[in-house]
């Protein structure tokens, strides 16, 4: 296939196979660029996007993008309409990092709408790196962030099913790709990276995973590159995975390489402790400063969204678990 279908094949909403994405992640500097897991991914890259083609700073970009699905309230795993853990109770994760290596990060959140935005308050406006729980909502609303309901009706209804069995088996690819993650470079090539979540559906109260975690669910370099992750996070937690892909990077693996061996190493330390792939996802997404990505994922499922000058599409990224 030339490199002009490709092309044409990249505008917005379409789906890019692994042989066009090849074409179309040629070695040159490509940005602005932004990058986000899952197919809620696409409007979260469009608010990204009007953020750098105006040659924003990436920081705002990943911000802006990710509260596309926070408040979204048909959304069952980010944010405003997500799944409540056992006890009835939303509590959302989020942490954020720009390219100075500032972060910021809360956990285990309540009755607020955009976890992300705190967590960029905690970085700019704290002497810390993480709230969590009470301490988190007192900030927030110290903040000047409403206090609201955050338990919609259908995720209300879908808790008290789930009551009747109490029985915890979360579905790979279903509620457990709890996460949306985004990495973006900017037109000064400067990265930035977000993360938010609303945890594993009927979770254990108080449970968090990786995606507030810094090094875990999302790491920025801007020195090298940036990733995020996805799925199941206690495994994420358990290879610190996110730092990582970019020290992978560093050591000159391309971000498809990267990824492709931190899933690896998953997929090593579950096989060592006898546990069924078939249970978990997991998956990378990964930036480098020339603008080229890649990703890998422990099954098929997963998908992310990729936004350039080429226009913005989701792609289906290679995986470890073939039939």
């Amino acid at each position: 296939m030339i490199a002009s279908t490709a092309v044409a094949l990249s505008s917005f909403k379409g789906i890019a196979s692994r042989e066009e994405e090849t074409i179309m992640n040629a070695p040159k500097t490509r940005k602005p660029i932004v990058l986000s897991t899952w197919r809620f991914g696409l409007e979260a890259n469009e608010a990204a996007w009007e953020i750098l083609k105006k040659g924003g700073r990436s920081l705002d970009a990943v911000e802006a993008g990710v509260k596309v699905p926070e408040g979204d309230p048909t959304e069952r795993s980010v944010g405003y309409g997500g799944r409540p853990d056992r006890d009835g109770r939303v509590t959302l994760d989020a942490c954020i990092m720009d390219e100075m290596s500032n972060i910021g990060a809360v956990g285990c959140l309540e009755h607020i709408k955009h976890p992300i935005s705190v967590a960029r308050a905690v970085m700019e406006k704290t002497p810390h790196v993480m709230l969590v729980g009470d301490g988190a909502l007192q900030f927030a609303l110290a903040q000047g962030f409403p206090k609201e309901n955050i338990l919609v009706p259908d995720s209300e209804r879908e808790w008290k099913e789930w009551l009747k069995t109490s029985e915890y088996k979360p579905i790979a690819n279903i509620e457990n790709h709890d996460t949306i993650g985004m990495i973006a470079l900017d037109a000064a090539g400067n990265l930035s990276g977000a993360c938010t979540t609303s945890g594993m559906a009927f979770k254990m109260h108080g449970r968090l995973g990786d995606s507030p975690i810094i090094g875990a669910g999302l790491y920025v370099d801007n020195e090298i590159g940036a990733a995020t992750a996805t799925g199941h996070g206690e495994e994420v937690i358990r290879i610190s995975g996110c730092h990582l892909v970019v020290e992978l990077m560093r050591h000159g693996r391309s971000p498809q390489k990267a990824c492709e061996e931190a899933v690896l190493r998953v997929v090593k330390l579950m096989k060592n402790r006898n546990k069924d792939l078939k249970d978990i996802q997991v998956g990378f997404i990964a930036l480098n400063k020339k603008g080229e990505y890649g990703s890998y994922c422990v099954q098929s499922g997963f998908n992310y969204a990729v936004y350039d000058s080429t226009g913005n599409r989701l792609i289906d990224p290679d995986y470890y678990l073939k039939p």
